[in-house]
């Protein structure tokens, strides 16, 4: 494995095993480390941005075979399409061969709502009311009191 900074063996091993270890064990062997605290950080720093590549690494990846499926699906679709107009200009419902064999068939009902605005009340489900945690926030932030409300102020790391 290749990285992008030089670690230690101790850090160098924290990184080869990261993905396996659930928080508490990774937090366990990073305890297990005697270095200096400023020599700790700077270490954990360098495998929180290894790890951080290999996240954004990760969802490059994830996005290109997103697409490479929502592409194989299109042309699985027009294939469908094409195939089945083929048969009906020739007036063939079903094709039989040594391993396949193609059908056309009716689908089962399904509802086409032209207009939503002219069905009766009585079709629709009525949902819970849905907490805008924008507008709550913006609220507090201008001083009003909400009862089961408040705003935290959270702390966080930095690395830069």
């Amino acid at each position: 494995m290749s990285t992008l900074y030089k670690l230690t063996d101790n850090y160098q091993h924290v990184l080869e095993i990261a993905e396996q270890l659930d928080p508490e064990t990774l937090k366990d062997t990073l305890d297990g480390i005697n270095d200096a605290i400023d020599d700790k950080a700077e270490n954990t720093a360098k495998v929180i941005r290894e790890l951080e590549g290999n996240i954004n690494t990760l969802a490059a990846e994830i996005q290109r075979l997103n697409e490479r499926k929502t592409a194989l699906n299109n042309n699985v679709r027009f294939l469908k399409e094409y195939l089945q107009n083929e048969m009906e200009k020739v007036g063939k419902d079903k094709i039989k061969s040594d391993l396949f064999t193609v059908g056309i068939q009716n689908n089962p009902p399904s509802v086409y709502v032209e207009n939503e605005k002219k069905v009766p009340l009585d079709y629709f489900v009525e949902q819970d009311p849905k907490l805008d945690k924008t507008l709550l926030k913006n609220a507090l932030k201008n001083g009003n009191e909400i009862e089961g409300a408040e705003l935290r102020q959270q702390r966080s790391l930095r690395i830069k």
